[in-house]
């Protein structure tokens, strides 16, 4: 799983590699669970026919899924959630990522590199991944909104993980005996589709990014 990551600093890639303009606020460079981000969808809005919405817009949310049926006298227990990652083998069915997932709404989160655990020297070493080409990646996720204790909604959103126990590059990370989990990655020409795609096609999106677009970097 990934429970860290560092968004864009350069606000302008936004409009350059993911089609959308930058949002008032953007966050924190370096990302951590429940901090808020910078993800991309389609506006909410985007099906009502109105010409003037942009098929792509920037959102800002917490970093942690949470689901619309929390009623806002249990947020205090559903913030303490870990809902960052979402698994591919259960999302369809968890309480916290369903009703996303059933709706299709579907988000990319850029990143200039994520965070894994390298455990082979028998301690965590925190590693840095990026691509090898320099641009950013662009994660699959799932948002949704949520009411919070005043009434209001707010944006959530969660990066979607798969197994890595047979990545060449993600399955020496982690603790050994646990399973490996990566995020998907999305090559950059799956965007759109991506953002647009129906439920029923969402398993489809779900793969490796290859390895050897990648480059680790141990941080210590």
């Amino acid at each position: 799983m990934c429970s860290h990551y560092q968004t864009l600093k350069d606000a302008e890639l936004l409009l350059r590699r993911f089609g959308a303009q930058k949002p008032a606020a953007i966050g924190k460079y370096d990302m951590w669970p429940r901090y808020q981000g910078v993800f991309v969808r389609r506006p909410p809005e985007y099906d009502v026919g109105d010409e003037a919405v942009p098929p792509r817009e920037a959102a800002v949310g917490r970093w942690g899924l949470i689901s619309p049926s929390t009623r806002p006298d249990d947020l205090a227990g559903a913030e303490k959630l870990s809902t960052f990652n979402a698994r591919d083998d259960r999302v369809a069915n968890a309480f916290t990522f369903r009703n996303a997932w059933r709706r299709a709404q579907h988000c990319v989160i850029p990143a200039d590199a994520i965070f894994e655990p390298d455990w082979r020297s028998g301690k965590a070493v925190a590693t840095r991944f990026t691509r090898a080409d320099g641009a950013p990646m662009g994660i699959a996720g799932l948002w949704d909104r949520y009411r919070d204790q005043s009434g209001q909604w707010q944006d959530s959103y969660t990066m979607l993980t798969i197994n890595a126990d047979e990545d060449p590059l993600f399955r020496d990370y982690h603790q050994a005996g646990k399973e490996k989990r990566m995020v998907v990655i999305l090559p950059e020409g799956a965007y759109s589709d991506w953002l647009a795609a129906p439920a029923e096609q969402s398993r489809d999106f779900l793969r490796p990014f290859p390895s050897d677009m990648l480059v680790a970097t141990p941080m210590n």
